[in-house]
C-alpha cells in the first residue's frame, strides 16, 4: 500500500503543472476506466489520453493478494482510428497463505480500435459500433486476475445513450496459451452509467470463460467518477466476483487525463 501511495503522489506531482494551466476550449476526455467495458467511441483526434490507476485484489485462483498500477495510453490519429498501449508497470502479489511475496513488471499490449458506424446522440437506434485488436508484446511472470492473460484478442464494441443512460457493451474473443496449448476465451460485458449531479454512477455485469480451468468468471462492478475539468476525470469503485474461480474482491482508484495540447496542427475548434 505504501508503494501504491508513493506512486500516486509522484503521478499527481507530475501532472499538477499541466492541470494548473489555463487553456481555452479544452477537449473532453473519453474515459474507458474503471469498467471492464471499453467505449466504442474514440478520444479527440491528435490528443494523448492517459488512463492511470491502482488496483488491489484479494483471493483468486493464482494469488491471495495482488496490488498493481495500470496504465493505458491512447492516441486517435484520424476520426475513426485510435492506437493504444496497455501496461502494468508494477505488480506486488502474495499467495493464498500470505507468503511468497513477489514484485514484477506486468505485461505489455499494443492495439488499435476503429469505428465502423458513427452513432448519433439523438438516435437511440443508431449506436456507435467499433472493433479493436490487441496483441501482447511482453509476457510477465506475475500472477493474473481471474480474466487470465491472452496472446491476442478481438472485440466488437457498442456504445449508445438511451433515456439519460449511457451504455457500453463488448463482445470479446481472445487466444490463451498454456504449455503450448491454444484455447479460445469468450467474454461479454455490459456497463450502464448515469449522471448524478456532479458525479457519474456506473454499474456493470461481465462474464469471461476460463478455458484452462474449465470454469467461468462472472462479476459485478460499481464505480463513481467526477470530472474536475473537461480533460480530467477521477474515479473509484469495487468489483465482486460471483463464481468460485472469480477474484473475490477488487478495489480501484485512478484518473483519466487528456493532455490539453494537440500533438499536430488541426482544424480550429468551434
Amino acid at each position: 500500500m505504501r508503494a501504491r501511495t508513493s506512486t500516486f503522489t509522484l503521478l499527481l506531482l507530475f501532472t499538477a503543472p499541466l492541470i494548473a494551466q489555463t487553456i481555452d476550449a479544452i477537449p473532453e476526455a473519453n474515459p474507458a476506466r474503471p469498467t471492464v467495458s471499453t467505449p466504442a467511441t474514440l478520444t479527440p483526434v491528435g490528443y494523448l489520453q492517459f488512463e492511470t490507476g491502482g488496483l488491489g485484489a484479494v483471493t483468486s485462483p493464482e494469488f491471495g493478494t495482488r496490488i498493481s498500477i495500470n496504465q493505458v495510453t491512447k492516441l486517435t490519429v484520424i476520426p475513426r482510428l485510435q492506437f493504444l498501449v496497455l501496461t502494468e508497470p508494477y505488480i506486488h502479489s502474495s499467495n493464498s497463505r500470505g507468503g511468497d511475496k513477489e514484485i514484477h513488471a506486468g505485461e505489455v499490449f499494443l492495439g488499435a480500435q476503429g469505428v465502423l458506424v458513427q452513432g448519433k446522440s439523438d438516435d437511440a437506434l443508431r449506436p456507435t459500433v467499433a472493433v479493436s485488436y490487441i496483441r501482447r508484446v511482453y509476457e510477465s511472470p506475475a500472477p493474473e486476475l481471474d480474466l487470465g492473460t491472452f496472446r491476442q484478442s478481438g472485440t466488437l464494441l457498442f456504445s449508445d445513450d438511451v433515456a439519460g443512460f449511457h451504455l457500453d457493451a463488448n463482445f470479446i474473443i481472445a487466444e490463451q496459451i498454456e504449455s503450448g496449448v491454444r484455447r479460445a476465451q469468450l467474454a461479454q460485458t455490459l456497463s450502464i452509467s448515469h449522471p448524478l449531479k456532479k458525479f457519474t454512477i456506473s454499474g456493470e455485469i461481465w462474464h469471461f470463460s476460463q478455458p484452462f480451468l474449465g470454469s467461468d468468471a462472472t462479476g459485478n462492478l460499481w464505480a463513481i467518477s467526477r470530472a474536475l475539468r473537461p480533460n480530467l476525470v477521477l474515479d473509484a469503485g469495487f468489483d465482486h466476483g460471483f463464481t468460485r474461480t472469480s477474484t473475490h474482491w477488487e478495489e480501484f482508484l485512478g484518473f483519466t487525463y487528456l493532455l490539453p495540447h494537440r500533438l499536430w496542427p488541426g482544424p480550429a475548434r468551434k
